[in-house]
């Protein structure tokens, strides 16, 4: 491709992968991100010393693309615990991984939340995905998550007790409406691998691809806002704020909706998943520990989960000082008030450990987040755009196109990024 310009369109991660790939391959490359810094929808804020991710995000270390694009090392992660402690008004219990999580075995074979059943049933559902590939998984016949696990015979106390509030988190749908492939996958990423935060914030991932992609090559313009995309079949105009740029091709990597106005394409997925996430402060020695682990609302869906942000990455919060974070799921809690999800987490907290005082938690900052996924019901998968979709020398790169993770954006972008080199 030596020669040939490339404007890309959006510095989410599939936007930077696709960037460092056409970069590295001898294109010319122009990114132009309507934001002021790079990351999509994974961003980092600073904050009277705290570091407060937008939404609760972490990366799963066992995703192909992320050990592909990422030096895992250079982002200096702090590791979650395995498994989650199940919490309800004067109960918790720890359930863990026993293969990876040694300590936590005695807690888990303890705890009366989870059938004996269910916990043999749980480690023939890992040997059962541990060989399969995300492609073989996301091929396979689709139903909702609740079905799929209703087949394997898993108790209707497990699966509320304890998927629906852990798959809640990851899928923002508590009800396990989602298509199962994405529960199958991930589910495998966790037999494989670890959650973790970069120490610096989740905002680390974007700075490292955008890092890579400067190196090889491609130019990098925040603060921009392409106003339009015009393809005539060989060249392809892209109006911004600031200029029209001519180019041989163009990456459309930016969110959902700015995707489908600049490209028209119909299959560019609308329907959204949202979410708050709301992050509270508490001194240290009021702090309850976890063991690095998510609590999970066992008894009710708000908050869906509460997270020892501090407890994992010291970093996040000031000395003395313990940083947490609670998600609300759903489009009601979009509407809430601030202060009454804090009191309603504070509340929450106080029956999970009455024998603590929670009246110096402080809430920090809130995130109103309408568009943290696409919605994934069964065989929503099947409908997703190609690459290719928008035709002429116009691609697209987003999780749109695969489906609604870091694995599927980075993956997508090494994909347009693949199908751009071939076509030209």
């Amino acid at each position: 491709m030596d020669g040939e310009s490339v404007a890309v369109v959006g510095a989410g991660l599939a936007g930077l992968v696709a960037a460092r790939r056409l970069a590295a391959s001898g294109a010319d490359v122009t990114v132009v991100e309507r934001r002021s810094t790079v990351g999509g929808r994974v961003r980092t804020e600073t904050r009277d010393g705290f570091t407060l991710d937008r939404g609760f995000q972490v990366l799963f270390t066992a995703y192909p693309a992320v050990r592909r694009e990422l030096d895992l090392d250079a982002l200096d992660l702090r590791y979650f615990r395995p498994g989650a402690v199940i919490a309800r008004p004067g109960s918790r219990s720890v359930l863990s991984d026993p293969l990876r999580d040694l300590r936590a075995v005695p807690a888990s074979v303890r705890n009366a939340e989870v059938t004996l059943s269910d916990k043999l049933r749980t480690l023939l559902l890992r040997q059962h995905v541990g060989t399969r590939t995300e492609s073989e998984i996301f091929r396979t016949t689709d139903r909702s998550i609740r079905s799929y696990l209703r087949e394997w015979g898993f108790s209707e106390d497990y699966v509320e007790h304890f998927v629906a509030p852990f798959y809640g988190g990851i899928t923002l749908d508590r009800s396990l409406s989602t298509s199962k492939r994405v529960f199958e996958y991930t589910f495998k990423a966790l037999s494989d691998g670890q959650i973790a935060v970069p120490a610096a914030g989740m905002r680390a991932i974007p700075d490292q691809l955008a890092e890579r992609a400067e190196r090889a090559g491609a130019s990098i313009r925040c603060s921009e806002r392409v106003r339009s995309v015009h393809d005539d079949g060989d060249d392809v105009t892209v109006e911004t704020d600031a200029e029209t740029l001519d180019a041989d091709a163009v990456v459309v990597a930016c969110d959902p909706k700015e995707a489908h106005r600049l490209t028209d394409v119909e299959s560019v997925p609308l329907e959204a998943r949202g979410c708050v996430t709301q992050y509270y402060r508490l001194p240290a020695e009021d702090a309850p520990k976890t063991g690095r682990k998510i609590l999970l609302n066992a008894a009710d869906p708000s908050p869906n989960t509460v997270v020892p942000m501090s407890e994992v990455a010291p970093e996040y919060a000031p000395d003395g000082t313990a940083l947490f974070n609670a998600t609300f799921l759903g489009e009601t809690a979009l509407d809430r008030d601030a202060s009454a999800l804090a009191e309603e987490t504070r509340l929450t907290l106080e029956s999970w450990y009455p024998e603590r005082d929670f009246s110096a938690l402080e809430s920090v900052r809130t995130h109103r987040i309408e568009f943290a996924q696409f919605d994934q019901p069964p065989g929503v998968h099947e409908s997703l755009p190609d690459v290719r979709a928008p035709g002429g020398s116009t691609y697209l790169a987003g999780d749109y196109t695969a489906w609604s993770s870091i694995q599927g954006a980075m993956r997508s972008g090494r994909e347009a990024a693949r199908a751009v080199e071939r076509d030209r």
